[in-house]
C-alpha cells in the first residue's frame, strides 16, 4: 500500500474514533459522511470500484441526507456537552478489537500486502492475468453467460449480488414507508 493508502487508512481511523466520541448529532453526521467518503477512496485505491461507488452513493450520499433530514426533527445538545460522557466499556471493547486486528495483520505476507505479486492483483496492483484470463476463458463454459462481467456478478458472485439487491430493496421500501407517513416532509 502506498503513502496515500496509509494516509487514507489513518484518516478513516481518526474519523471513526471521532464519530464514536462526539456527542453533537450534527457533528457526528458530518464526520460519518467524511468517514464514508474516506472509505470510498480507500476501496477505490484497493481496486474495488464497485464497492467504492456503493460506499460513496449509499454511505456518504443517501445516508448523510437521510440523517440530516432526521436531525431537522430533533434538538441539539449545548456546545459544552459535545464531548461529554464517554462510554468507557464500549471504548475499551473498541480499543481491544483494534489491537486484535492490528496484531493479526502480521500474518499477512508482506510481499502481498505491500505491492507484491498475487494471483488476484498481478504485479504491484495491476489486474492479475491468471484470474482475469480464467474468467475470460471459462466464464461462458461455466455459467452459460456470454458477458464476462455479468457472468462474474450473476454466476460466480450470485449469492452476494442477490444479498446486495435484497438490502437495497429493503432500504428503498423502508424509505418509501417513512416518507408515505409524512414524518419527514
Amino acid at each position: 500500500m502506498s503513502a496515500v493508502g496509509f494516509a487514507l487508512a489513518g484518516f478513516v481511523v481518526v474519523t471513526a474514533v471521532a464519530t464514536a466520541l462526539l456527542r453533537d448529532t450534527l457533528a457526528v453526521i458530518i464526520v460519518f459522511a467524511a468517514y464514508s467518503l474516506g472509505m470510498a477512496l480507500l476501496y477505490s485505491l484497493l481496486l474495488a470500484p464497485d464497492v467504492a461507488l456503493t460506499e460513496a452513493a449509499i454511505g456518504a450520499g443517501v445516508t448523510t441526507i437521510l440523517l440530516l433530514v432526521t436531525i431537522t426533527k430533533t434538538t441539539r445538545p449545548r456546545t459544552e456537552e459535545i464531548f461529554a460522557s464517554v462510554n468507557w466499556p464500549a471504548a475499551t471493547v473498541s480499543v481491544g478489537l483494534a489491537a486484535v486486528l492490528l496484531a493479526i495483520t502480521g500474518a499477512i505476507p508482506v510481499e502481498n500486502f505491500l505491492g507484491g505479486t498475487t494471483p488476484v492483483t498481478g504485479a504491484a496492483g495491476t489486474p492479475g492475468e491468471a484470474v482475469t484470463g480464467h474468467y475470460l476463458a471459462s466464464s461462458y463454459a461455466e455459467t452459460g453467460v456470454t458477458n464476462a462481467v455479468t457472468a462474474v456478478l450473476a454466476g460466480y458472485r450470485g449469492f452476494d449480488t442477490f444479498g446486495e439487491a435484497v438490502v437495497v430493496f429493503s432500504a428503498g421500501v423502508a424509505v418509501v414507508l417513512v416518507l408515505r407517513r409524512g414524518e419527514f416532509l
